[in-house]
């Protein structure tokens, strides 16, 4: 069976930008890859029907994603084709092919789980199922040298595919009723083992909940000092309802002032060593578990960029440090990307950082 997509610009508005991406990938995650995603201005009407028209007499199913203000022309399209009207929110179905209109959000990835990927199932008689893995700072070669054994063990029962954002990864497989369960178990074993210094879950849940769930267990209470990170580890697990019952304090000491009067680092430490080095970070956490009211401690200082602040050390250079009253340890990355990717990388690795040291 052949599906599609028809990506609509609103090319009137130079500013704006359809983000498609996610609506696709998540047809992917739900067992239905886009045999071809073809990118039209919403301007240009004839090409919008021709290429309706072709893709409605190819494949099984055709899924228009836009901005929401294009919506109606896309139903209007969609309907005129097809002879009738759009009986739900999102889908119109005529007994050869599956239409679709979605917007191009959140909204649109929902609707293709709760209304898209159930529709399309019903149709072709199968039922298809998702394990996820989830991983931090999973080196490329090794995911992709780890999925390809898999798929091979697997005899290529299981559809396996990965994403990635800010070194966060999400590895699913996909598989039917029809799949050996002996297949699923085998694929999922050979990723859990040689992904395993980056595994953190097999469910589809964040790297700061998996830390909140880990600390709640063990019943600790989790303090962060952050610098370039600027409150994003502390943020990400407040985020998490009942928060309160694992996070004690979160510390944003940007300054070397704030590091010294907040944490306790020595101006010898900050004149020394500076402020992103492997010593600042040690006394940053140090400093939050000095009281002895908290049982993990998180600290980050790095360089962000896009300059390196007036010192000789490169841009994406970081320390985290992660420890308990009974030691600390101190972690240096050299991450890549603008600022927005190094801050977003570095909190997720001192989550899962964090985690390692809970979990073993």
């Amino acid at each position: 069976m052949k599906y599609a997509a028809i990506v609509l610009r609103n090319t009137n508005n130079p500013i704006s930008t359809v983000r498609y991406g996610e609506v696709v990938d998540a047809f992917l995650s739900g067992g239905v890859p886009l045999d071809e995603v073809a990118v039209l201005s919403y301007a240009d009407r004839n090409a919008v029907t021709v290429t309706l028209s072709r893709l409605a007499s190819e494949c099984d199913g055709v899924f228009f994603i836009c901005d929401r203000v294009i919506m109606p022309f896309a139903k209007d399209a969609v309907s005129g084709l097809a002879g009738q009207n759009f009986s739900g929110e999102c889908l119109l179905e005529t007994e050869n092919t599956l239409f679709g209109v979605l917007p191009a959000s959140p909204n649109g990835c929902a609707l293709v789980k709760e209304e898209c990927i159930p529709a399309v199932d019903k149709r072709r008689g199968v039922t298809y199922y998702k394990l996820v893995l989830r991983t931090v700072a999973a080196p490329a070669e090794r995911v992709f040298s780890a999925i390809a054994s898999a798929r091979e063990v697997s005899r290529d029962r299981v559809s396996i595919h990965t994403f990635e954002e800010f070194g966060a990864g999400r590895i699913e497989l996909v598989y039917d009723q029809d799949t050996p369960k002996t297949a699923v178990d085998e694929a999922v074993r050979i990723l859990s083992t040689e992904l395993n210094d980056y595994v953190y879950s097999h469910e589809d849940e964040s790297v700061a909940h998996r830390l909140y769930t880990v600390l709640k267990l063990h019943r600790m209470k989790l303090a962060t000092a952050e610098s370039f990170t600027g409150g994003g580890v502390g943020h990400a697990v407040v985020e998490i309802p009942g928060a309160s019952k694992v996070f004690y304090e979160g510390i944003n000491a940007y300054s070397n002032e704030a590091k010294m009067a907040r944490l306790g680092v020595t101006d010898y430490t900050l004149k020394k060593f500076g402020a992103v080095s492997n010593e600042t970070a040690y006394e940053m956490a140090a400093g939050l578990l000095k009281e002895g009211k908290c049982d993990l401690a998180v600290a980050t200082t790095g360089i962000a960029g896009p300059d390196a602040d007036g010192t000789d050390k490169p841009v994406g250079l970081c320390y985290i440090a992660v420890g308990t009253m009974d030691r600390v340890r101190v972690f240096r990355f050299l991450l890549d990307g603008d600022r927005e990717a190094v801050t977003k990388r570095a909190t997720n690795l001192a989550l899962f950082l964090a985690y390692k040291e809970v979990n073993g």
